[in-house]
């Protein structure tokens, strides 16, 4: 008997958990954290479908914490089994994990100090510790090789671009194939190299992001270029909030490429992130899996300044003059970039650029849905700053792209269920398989049980 159970990302992008039952094992593939709005952040407390100590192995596709954030939680509640996952994903694990626990910590240490909570005290759902704990249990495996995983069971992994280490994760159950897309990177990404083309598999569980547009046709150089120089020559500062990994790397490498060439003034340009520096040395190592040289690495280095500790963020609160802060974490949901936007944008002068898929619930989805006043640690501060989104840089293939990538396919799989995607998403990348393929597909909910005999 094979069985699949959706624990999470069904009918949002959040959440990643799938649970795989074959004979006497249990798969979980993903264990990540719900972020956005307070409904799904609060099963982030709930106990799961399965007893942790019931489950014989984690596999990661990639290292996002909506894909990986609740492994601390889980080893915190007893798991100790193995968690395989690529290189590239441990070492972006081993900043990722520790630093999402740092950042409860810190929140329910503010909550608490300036009472801005419901909950006496405020905890946090897991701490850094119980992260460092959690990445005990990882096992790297090799890309492309089959790993045996108990007598019948075989795991492959597959790169799928999206960040490094990302893979689409490849299972063999007593003669029957099962692959989970993970998240799919672009074949023309600024950053990523492509994903490698898709085998044939029985069932297919596929992501479905962007699963109702396609990236628009803009450029994005020239778009940061635009927003640039008008908020400089206002005297402002831009605030850009990015994801540590990836976002951030791609973004100092356009600006680096714009003042390098004088398309926009050469000014300070800030990394308040130390995860985003951390990852930054992990693109320098995984050279073979992105488009940059260890040049480009090298002269985004030399030309950004890192924060590092609270004391310099602090301070850089009191800049007055232009420049360009980045700062995660790309959705505003938390970390440093709150207090900055807490301190910019109030001022018409300054500009807060968005760079990627905002969250439906999260203070960046809200902030470019135009609201007037935005709630941040407990307080509402007023928005005039400039709040804008730059498009094209989604490391997340559009449906287009989604289809493109599974045409080689001689034979479709026996059904393909779509995850990983807010409803009209998803339901819209079900038609597209349809239409466009002739495939079966369906979209699952939130804790549906599918036999795939």
């Amino acid at each position: 008997m094979l069985k699949l159970q959706f624990l999470g990302a069904a009918e949002t992008v959040t959440g990643s958990k799938y649970l795989l039952s074959y004979k006497n094992t249990k798969l979980l593939i993903d264990c990540g954290l719900y972020q956005g709005t307070k409904n799904y952040r609060q099963r982030n407390w709930r106990a799961l479908a399965v007893a942790e100590t019931d489950i014989d192995a984690v596999i990661l596709t990639h290292a996002h914490i909506d894909h990986s954030g609740y492994l601390p939680v889980l080893a915190k509640r007893g798991y100790r089994g193995p968690v395989y996952c690529s290189e590239g994903t441990l070492a972006l694990c081993r900043i990722l994990l520790p630093d999402a626990g740092h950042l409860q910590e810190e929140d329910a240490r503010y909550a608490n100090k300036y009472k801005v909570t419901r909950h006496h005290p405020a905890q946090a759902l897991f701490t850094e510790e119980d992260a460092r704990r959690a990445l005990q249990l990882f096992k790297p495996i090799a890309l492309r090789q089959a790993v045996k995983l108990g007598e019948d069971i075989t795991l492959e992994l597959v790169p799928a671009g999206h960040i490094v280490g990302a893979c689409s994760v490849r299972l063999r159950l007593g003669g029957r194939s099962v692959v989970f897309s993970g998240d799919v990177g672009r074949p023309g990404d600024a950053l990523m190299c492509a994903p490698e083309p898709l085998q044939k598999t029985d069932y297919l569980i596929l992501e479905s992001t962007y699963g109702d547009r396609l990236h628009p046709q803009e450029d994005p150089v020239k778009s940061l270029r635009e927003i640039v120089n008008r908020t400089l020559k206002r005297g402002g500062i831009v605030l850009i909030p990015a994801f540590a990994v990836g976002r951030a790397q791609v973004i100092l490498h356009m600006l680096e490429r714009l003042m390098s060439s004088a398309q926009i003034p050469t000014v300070p340009v800030y990394l308040n992130s130390p995860m985003a520096l951390a990852a930054t040395e992990v693109f320098n190592r995984f050279t073979h899996e992105h488009r940059l040289s260890r040049q480009d690495c090298l002269r985004i280095v030399s030309n950004t300044r890192f924060v590092a500790s609270v004391e310099e963020s602090k301070a850089l609160n009191r800049q007055v003059f232009p420049a360009i802060i980045i700062s995660a974490s790309g959705m505003a949901s938390g970390g440093r970039v709150i207090h900055h936007l807490k301190t910019l944008i109030g001022n018409h002068r300054n500009s807060v650029v968005f760079a990627g898929f905002q969250a439906p619930g999260t203070r960046g989805d809200a902030l470019l849905k135009g609201v007037n006043a935005i709630k941040m640690h407990g307080s509402y501060y007023g928005v005039d700053a400039e709040v804008v989104s730059i498009e094209g840089l989604s490391a997340h293939a559009d449906y287009r792209e989604l289809i493109d990538w599974l045409k080689p396919l001689q034979q479709a799989p026996k059904h393909t269920f779509i995850t990983h995607g807010e409803k009209s998403a998803a339901d819209s990348m079900r038609l597209h398989l349809q239409d466009k393929l002739g495939w079966p597909a369906s979209v699952p909910e939130y804790l549906d049980i599918v036999e795939l005999d």
